[in-house]
């Protein structure tokens, strides 16, 4: 009976969003059918003959995008920018990514997703094209402008700053999108548009995708699984200045790398600061000892969405210990298999992806963009259970429960209390007057598009 009383939050947490959720999805079915066609769980992918028709406009000229960072971030800005090409009334070409970041992945928007699936699929909203006319020279000033859109930006901006720029220019090119179009504010229209991108336009490629549910498979004749995104990689160490745990020698080596980028703003940073804060990610040590203050027993299937942890098997030694059922792609697919996506980031970005809209819970070690974006999916799902860690209360707890300040039995139930409401669940986003950066997300909680829309209005 005591083995079964940490998991109590977790039923009563998640025994009514389930409720909720199977309910308020038969609600939103005709949102859904309105915004895809088809229902959000079905293969969005229509037959030749079931093709939109194309939308008839006369276009204002080109749009191209060079997109920044990661793959997730990425997707956001993607469906960021057919959004602007929609309201500006724009052909666009198909999107460019990111070659120069940390990660310095060399693949290709047809590497990662399927460009005939995303121009078809996307006709009745905006031409598409897959590479600007060959009387465009980039080097032409006269012809295409370059520049960066301004941040968090609303419809006036690109109506009133942008549109206009198209009658001394044929095409512009935006040479960085990270969050350039703002979380609210915008209308519900281009929001559902947004969604549209992100849930049915970029699918992956076949390749991709039927590597991700063999993965899947994998895991599911294992049973029920979770997917953990311990987002304890080597670039985040460094950017985030997080060095907790870690020895003087690792410490330095992450501090030499951040100064060899001189786009990375921030090089000294106050790690200590930071991590009370809850603004660094928690390290595996950190992680075992939520897990199991959350109830979650030592023959849980944990599968690792993340890239090269940084100091390997050693750093997670304690985690592994704990839960012996830990694994990762590299353990259930061959590495032959896995070779053809060795130094593609994006793409084994894109396994984890799939993995991790599709596992029993999802727990993110640090809200970056992909645990942003996961858990959007999630929610478009059907509200599948995803925990949503409140790191500043954890630092809080592991610190007096290491100082044995307080008792395991005091920091689990702790733990547990401070987490009852934190598991994703209908709601709408938190605004924030002229503060984008610090209110909730778009892709993480996308509430127009949601079974939920009306009550947030």
């Amino acid at each position: 009976m005591a083995r079964s009383r940490p998991r109590v939050w977790l039923v009563a947490a998640c025994a009514a969003v389930l409720l909720w959720a199977s309910v308020a999805q038969l609600v939103a079915v005709g949102r859904l059918l309105l915004l895809f066609g088809v229902a959000g769980n079905a293969d969005p992918s229509p037959p030749p003959s079931a093709l939109p028709p194309p939308r008839i406009y006369k276009s204002n000229g080109y749009l191209k995008i060079s997109c920044n960072g990661g793959l997730n971030q990425m997707r956001s800005e993607i469906c960021d920018m057919i959004a602007v090409a929609r309201l500006l009334n724009l052909t666009m070409v198909v999107p460019e990514l990111d070659k120069r970041s940390f990660w310095a992945d060399q693949s290709n928007f047809g590497d990662i997703f399927d460009v005939r699936h995303f121009i078809d699929s996307l006709r009745d909203e905006v031409h598409i094209i897959k590479q600007l006319p060959e009387r465009f020279d980039a080097r032409d000033s006269d012809i295409i402008l370059q520049m960066p859109p301004v941040s968090w930006s609303d419809e006036k901006y690109y109506l009133h700053q942008i549109l206009p720029l198209f009658s001394k220019h044929s095409a512009i090119h935006f040479n960085k999108t990270d969050a350039r179009l703002a979380n609210n504010g915008i209308s519900t229209e281009l929001q559902l548009l947004r969604c549209r991108v992100n849930f049915q336009a970029l699918k992956f490629t076949p390749q991709i995708e039927g590597l991700g549910n063999k993965l899947i498979h994998e895991l599911r004749a294992k049973g029920s699984f979770v997917a953990l995104h311990l987002r304890y990689e080597m670039d985040m160490l460094a950017f985030s200045g997080c060095n907790h745990g870690l020895s003087p020698e690792e410490a330095e080596e992450l501090k030499k790398m951040r100064y060899a980028y001189p786009w990375w703003r921030d090089k000294e940073i106050d790690s200590q600061a930071k991590r009370s804060q809850g603004l660094c990610p928690l390290t595996p040590e950190e992680t075992s000892l939520v897990l199991k203050a959350l109830g979650f027993q030592k023959d849980a299937l944990i599968y690792i969405a993340a890239g090269e942890i940084y100091g390997g098997d050693r750093r997670l030694e304690p985690l592994r210990a704990a839960f012996p059922k830990l694994v990762r792609k590299e353990m259930l697919l061959d590495s032959d298999v896995l070779r053809q996506f060795q130094n593609h980031s994006s793409q084994m970005a894109a396994l984890d992806f799939i993995v991790s809209t599709a596992s029993d819970v999802f727990i993110p070690t640090f809200d970056g963009n992909m645990a942003k974006l996961v858990e959007g999916h999630r929610r478009f799902l059907g509200f599948r259970r995803s925990v949503v860690l409140d790191r500043r209360k954890l630092i809080e707890l592991l610190d007096l429960y290491t100082n044995k300040t307080i008792s395991w039995d005091n920091f689990a139930s702790s733990v547990r209390e401070a987490h009852k409401s934190r598991v994703a669940q209908p709601s709408c986003r938190r605004k924030l007057e002229n503060r984008p950066k610090e209110e909730d997300y778009f892709y993480a909680n996308p509430h127009e598009c949601l079974a939920n829309s009306s009550l947030c209005s």
